[in-house]
């Protein structure tokens, strides 16, 4: 059975939406499986479902497009759709698989389904991995370290290291990578970075204000003035 690859339409006009659903209707492996017609739109289904493939404005109101892929680094595969050509390098440094500029052409939507393709052809098992995954693998003094994703609590940068901070340690691990590497390694429904230092897991969160998160441990986290936006999506239990 041939892989169906659900799509979302994240753009703020009306033809947009229907110009693309045109194009995803033509090709029997994609499905139109939902359309935000706004930044915060798209973050709420973002986080209440999964999609293999987005389609993204850039100019929009509230949230850019360009906002949004930071604000959503574990986001799926992303192709921006837009009338402006100023922003594909932004768009390339936040990991877009392509840049079409409208009105887009048969041929080049295809082209872009075609790179999809090839990059889940060669992605499916590490993504396969990465979504059955409940621990999070680290190196610590030469060991390796599996750490229940359950069990941890925030996780702060420090420049080309990082902390780890977990409810079954006393003290946190100081690891190397940074943050924007283990996006990818950790459920993007549980965790969220609010901050450019910290990314938190929202089941540990106690409460929220328009700055600061309190955890489960009593700890308060800034919230990043751009991240405030997400506050009201986080799902916090």
């Amino acid at each position: 059975m041939a892989l169906t690859y659900r799509c979302l339409i994240i753009d703020d006009e009306s033809p947009a939406h229907k110009a693309l659903i045109s194009h995803i209707s033509k090709f029997d492996e994609l499905e139109h499986s939902g359309s935000a017609f706004n930044g915060m739109e798209a973050i709420k289904l973002l986080n209440e479902n999964q999609y293999d493939i987005i389609f993204l404005d850039i100019n929009m109101p509230v949230i850019s497009g360009v906002e949004l892929m930071e604000l959503q680094p574990n986001r799926p595969l992303t192709i921006v759709t837009t009338a402006y050509s100023d922003f594909a390098l932004s768009a390339y440094q936040n990991d877009a698989i392509d840049y079409l500029l409208k009105p887009i052409s048969p041929d080049k939507f295809a082209k872009a389904i075609e790179k999809a393709k090839t990059y889940f052809s060669g992605n499916s098992l590490k993504k396969e991995v990465r979504t059955n995954a409940k621990v999070f693998s680290y190196r610590l003094n030469g060991q390796n370290i599996e750490m229940p994703l359950c069990d941890i609590l925030y996780i702060e940068s420090l420049g080309n290291y990082m902390k780890l901070y977990s409810t079954k340690l006393n003290l946190p691990h100081i690891i190397y990578g940074s943050l924007s590497s283990i996006a990818s390694e950790i459920d993007s429904v549980n965790f969220v970075q609010v901050h450019r230092s910290y990314i938190v897991n929202t089941e540990k969160i106690t409460s929220v204000t328009s700055k600061t998160l309190t955890m489960c441990n009593n700890e308060i986290i800034p919230v990043g003035r751009k991240y405030q936006i997400l506050l009201n999506n986080l799902p916090i239990r």
